[in-house]
């Protein structure tokens, strides 16, 4: 009876979010106006931790406790870089906060629980298959993401939790290739905790981190038979702007050859922050072409619009 008690008390934690949309935001058509997921609440106030895309251009943010109490919420912060985001209920939520651990000390085949809303009904063990570097397509690059097996199907805003009953991880998604050695093992990606320690008072204070940010082009790209190609360019982003086009292959960033997707996003911050010109060399129907894209802080081509 007490290790219930003590579950169900870790678990009312982790909350549902639902959240629309600008319909003028950038993200509205990507990831759809209404989105759904789950938020972690981490202290007596009220304020949630979450993966970022549930919550980016919201205009709108409702959060339900397991026991189906339905309180509206305002965004507090973004932030691109680590994929974070936070709400606030507009009121307490009278849980019991679920505590920041410290991912760092996770060990691969340690294991952990993954906890979305819905109480013990939506909880299940896995183990740490990897900390390695993650990077994703739309210009994002951890440098040590956690993965995980057996997949959750419900990741989106998930809570990652260790042995000692703490929050080491927020869910972001579902991979085909969780440990990295090509075996197909199927699992989750979190985004480590210890990222949110460092830039919590700027969210909570600003709604974003402090200074000019990394610079951001506005292109998803792709890695086939070891080039990196363009997939997409965002409509009215500096890439869009320079020129560059679906189909071109980067072959230069600042006159040195990325070797992959992350030395590519490597390659593009070492140029200097948001608003730096960047030099991007490509082929383009076998030419090679120069393209100067003047970069800009992410944040500032969303429509973030606080909820009220």
């Amino acid at each position: 009876r007490a290790d219930t008690l003590a579950l169900d008390e870790l678990l009312s934690a982790v909350v549902h979010i639902k959240t629309v949309i600008n319909p003028d935001g950038r993200t509205a058509e990507p990831l759809g106006r209404s989105r759904e997921g789950s938020g972690i609440v981490i202290d007596d106030n009220g304020l949630i931790l979450t993966i970022g895309y549930l919550m980016v251009e919201a205009q709108a943010a409702e959060v339900i406790t397991n026991e189906g109490r339905a309180v509206p919420a305002n965004v507090v912060g973004y932030d691109h870089q680590s994929g974070i985001g936070l709400l606030r209920a507009i009121v307490p939520l009278k849980v019991h906060p679920l505590g920041l651990g410290r991912s760092a000390d996770l060990k691969e085949q340690e294991p952990v629980v993954i906890a979305a809303y819905g109480g013990v009904g939506r909880v299940a063990p896995a183990v740490v298959v990897a900390k390695r570097e993650f990077a994703g397509s739309w210009e994002y690059l951890l440098d040590e993401a956690i993965f995980t097996s057996p997949p959750f199907r419900d990741w989106s805003g998930a809570a990652l939790i260790s042995h000692a009953g703490k929050l080491v991880g927020v869910g972001s998604l579902i991979v085909g290739d969780a440990s990295g050695n090509g075996d197909g093992v199927v699992g989750n990606m979190f985004v480590p905790v210890d990222l949110v320690a460092p830039i919590l008072a700027d969210l909570i204070a600003d709604g974003r981190v402090s200074g000019p940010g990394r610079p951001w082009l506005g292109v998803t790209t792709q890695e086939a038979h070891g080039s990196l190609i363009v997939a997409a360019v965002t409509p009215g982003g500096p890439a869009e702007k320079s020129g560059l086009q679906r189909g071109d292959v980067i072959v230069g960033v600042g006159g040195a050859a990325p070797k992959d997707m992350a030395d590519f996003y490597r390659k593009l911050y070492a140029q200097g922050p948001a608003g730096s010109t960047i030099g991007l060399d490509v082929l383009r129907d076998d030419q090679r072409r120069h393209l100067d894209v003047k970069s800009m802080n992410r944040l500032d081509h969303l429509r973030l619009k606080s909820t009220l």
